[in-house]
């Protein structure tokens, strides 16, 4: 058998191409389906693993998987806003604890989450370098942000403009990096992280200017009483929260009125959580509830009816390769008849030349089952990386 190999290899080894067509072939085939099924794997562990730390949701009424979607993943596509008298409301049931969320803003291609301090405690998030937030204008970043922006404490990191052309005159701005989290392997890692007045100071419902009491430019005042002064819009805003300038940051109106995308709800046990979600089954009520762990099991049922439709398009192709494998062996057979003859000539059986197109097959599989477990282990290495880019982002 040995020397059946041997002749096969240097068969197989001078036919160059049509060898790594088989091989490619073979290994395409044997690698779709299992890579698929570890991405499924990955993704339904992450997706399940988050939504069922997550008890309850409430935002908008609207499109449950962009609420869940975009609170628990930070996802671009923003629901409806709310406001932070939503926050209130469940606070006041006494029910559960409320943690809002506003996730609308990118800094770098990163989402910038903005939330509060209970959020860290709620999702079991430590700083590894430097501190947590403590002032307006400062941010967390998550591991993964860290290290791909080269980020440690006392760096800087710039919003990003939502639009090229922003016609209300909403400024980029400059944050703090005070502190850096731990990897967690989650969604977290890959954000930015601020209060929530710093996020309300990204979309322009706060800022902080020049002192308009003391100025002595007149193009900067618009009307000046004893009561009241009225600046023209050419007042420069400030788009770095400083040392200095910080005290003259401030917000008008109530801050209950102002947007978050959704609220965390954290139910004190089962009951109050059950009570709390039949509070928001009227109809005149404006918000909806929701348990991400049913979205995501609905979300991940669709996915699996997809992947049972792939599985019958990878078998058909699988079916049509193998065919065409055999197809390629017999036309070579029919191509290596001066071959054949020669060896029985030599005074060869049959057996031999079914041992040596054995070997060639045995010899194509093995290089392709190589290949494929590299494949595969790389997927596995990187499936949640993967996960993260092409499902979950």
């Amino acid at each position: 058998m040995l020397d059946s190999c041997y002749i096969a290899w240097k068969y197989i080894s001078f036919n160059k191409i049509r060898t790594a067509t088989l091989v490619a072939c073979v290994t395409l085939i044997s690698f779709l389906p299992l890579s698929l099924q570890l991405l499924l794997d990955e993704s339904e562990r992450q997706l399940m693993s988050r939504a069922v730390s997550t008890p309850l949701v409430v935002g908008a009424k609207g499109s449950s998987l962009d609420l869940v979607m975009n609170t628990l993943y930070f996802d671009d596509e923003v629901p409806e806003l709310i406001t932070m008298e939503a926050s209130e409301q469940v606070m006041e049931t006494d029910l559960a604890l409320p943690i809002p969320v506003y996730v609308r803003f990118y800094a770098r291609g990163h989402p910038i989450v903005g939330t509060t301090l209970d959020y860290f405690d709620f999702r079991g998030l430590k700083v590894a370098e430097g501190r947590s937030l403590a002032v307006l204008g400062d941010c967390v970043v998550g591991a993964v942000v860290a290290e791909k922006l080269d980020l440690k404490p006392g760096s800087s990191i710039v919003s990003s403009p939502e639009n090229l052309f922003d016609l209300a005159g909403v400024y980029p701005l400059k944050m703090k990096v005070v502190g850096v989290f731990e990897k967690s392997h989650t969604s977290d890692d890959l954000a930015v992280f601020i209060d929530m007045k710093t996020a309300w100071v990204i979309q322009g419902l706060g800022h902080g200017h020049e002192d308009v009491t003391i100025l002595t430019d007149p193009t900067l005042v618009l009307k000046r009483t004893q009561s009241n002064v009225a600046a023209t819009a050419k007042l420069y805003h400030f788009t770095e929260i400083t040392e200095k300038n910080i005290a003259t940051f401030h917000f008008h109106g109530k801050l209950t009125s102002y947007p978050v995308t959704a609220v965390i709800a954290v139910p004190y046990d089962t009951k109050s959580g059950t009570i709390l979600r039949g509070r928001y089954l009227a109809r005149e009520e404006r918000h909806q509830i929701v348990k991400p762990e049913e979205v995501i099991d609905g979300l991940l049922q669709n996915i699996f009816r997809i992947k049972t439709m792939l599985d019958g398009v990878i078998s058909v192709v699988a079916l049509a390769t193998v065919l065409a494998i055999i197809l390629v062996f017999a036309l070579s057979l029919r191509l290596r008849q001066r071959e054949i003859q020669t060896i029985f000539k030599l005074g060869c059986r049959r057996m031999t030349i079914v041992r040596l197109l054995s070997a060639e097959i045995i010899i194509i599989v093995l290089i392709s089952a190589i290949l494929c477990g590299a494949m595969v282990f790389l997927v596995s290495q990187y499936s949640n990386e993967l996960v993260r880019l092409l499902i979950i982002r």
